[in-house]
């Protein structure tokens, strides 16, 4: 599994020739979009036009879906700045032997339910912009602590290139706040599970 982060929240995720992008709203952000023809496009969030019309499948509900030998558990959830219950969706990706968590902007109290059927995480993909829009470092510490991943990716704090609706920490001070010294800085994360440790590392992805 790959793994590449392109500003805000959309990272993508590519295995045996299956490519996930997840939350393409980059265009509506003065951004380009990534996605492309052929691409499994999923959105945590309301989903983006721009981004899933050439998709192969869009995703932006909760359920079970088959994509070639990547296996797809939409699980619902309260989005950070909703008031009804479920009106978001977090991703759990299986990918051969190596588990994907995408959260999205969710609240932070995760239910049992919601553990349960999360399971044991791999990577876990997490903002950290905060704002009173998304998990602040705080609220993402809360949810990292809760699921127990072995490798955490912040994303959403501040982009220069991006224009936010409500602006986000930077990610200096979301590590700060987080109190997670990063194992490392890659462009690329390749996730191999037996290079990965049973204590929570934190890896941050550089913008492609």
């Amino acid at each position: 599994m790959e793994l590449q982060f392109y500003g805000a929240n959309c990272v993508v995720m590519t295995y045996k020739g299956v490519r996930l992008v997840f939350d393409d709203n980059l265009a509506q952000l003065g951004g380009k979009s990534v996605s492309r023809p052929g691409d499994v496009v999923l959105f945590t969030g309301r989903p983006h036009a721009d981004a899933s019309k050439d998709a192969k499948l869009m995703i932006d509900m909760a359920g079970e879906y088959e994509v070639g030998d990547v296996s797809i558990t939409g699980i619902g959830a309260k989005l950070h700045i909703d008031e009804k219950e479920k009106n978001g969706t977090m991703y759990r990706i299986q990918a051969g032997d190596t588990t994907l968590l995408v959260t999205g902007h969710i609240a932070a109290d995760l239910t049992e339910s919601q553990l349960e059927r999360i399971g044991m995480v791999d990577v876990m993909v997490v903002p950290v912009g905060g704002h009173g829009y998304t998990l602040d470092p705080i609220g993402a510490l809360k949810v990292i602590k809760a699921v127990e991943p072995k490798l955490a990716v912040p994303t959403y704090y501040a982009d220069k290139a991006l224009k936010f609706e409500v602006p986000a920490t930077d990610l200096a001070s979301a590590l700060h706040d987080l109190g997670m010294e990063p194992r490392e800085t890659v462009n690329k994360l390749k996730v191999k599970p037996a290079d990965l440790s049973d204590i929570t590392q934190l890896v941050v992805l550089e913008k492609s």
